[in-house]
């Protein structure tokens, strides 16, 4: 299923799949520490120039930016998955896809400082 943003462009993650991540960022939006925008034609967050975050396309699952090194821990501790769209990992992105408020959380403050 797909779903049109304000903007007037198509996210294929379906409304219920990214309802958590929008619950999630939005206390930083509605702060001013990020606003919506977009990254490969999908929804994200921001801060200033940066990408912060996104729901998957296809799944909803979190796909936050973070150090190199956390990134890889979350991906060793099982948590994470290397985010590698067109088959390009990017080292600063981990997919999380454990539905858990409070991990996702956690997970954009860490972005949010990261990117700040």
């Amino acid at each position: 299923m797909s779903t049109t943003n304000s903007k007037g462009n198509s996210d294929s993650a379906t409304n219920s799949d990214a309802a958590l991540f929008w619950d999630v960022a939005q206390p930083l939006l509605a702060a001013g520490h990020a606003v919506e925008g977009e990254l490969m034609r999908s929804r994200c967050i921001r801060v200033g120039k940066e990408f912060l975050a996104m729901p998957e396309y296809r799944t909803g699952d979190l796909v936050v930016k973070l150090p190199a090194a956390r990134v890889a821990e979350l991906i060793d501790e099982g948590e994470g998955l290397a985010f590698a769209p067109a088959k390009k990992v990017f080292k600063e992105w981990v997919q999380v896809p454990r539905r858990d408020e409070a991990l996702w959380t956690g997970l954009l403050a860490e972005g949010l400082e990261f990117v700040s």
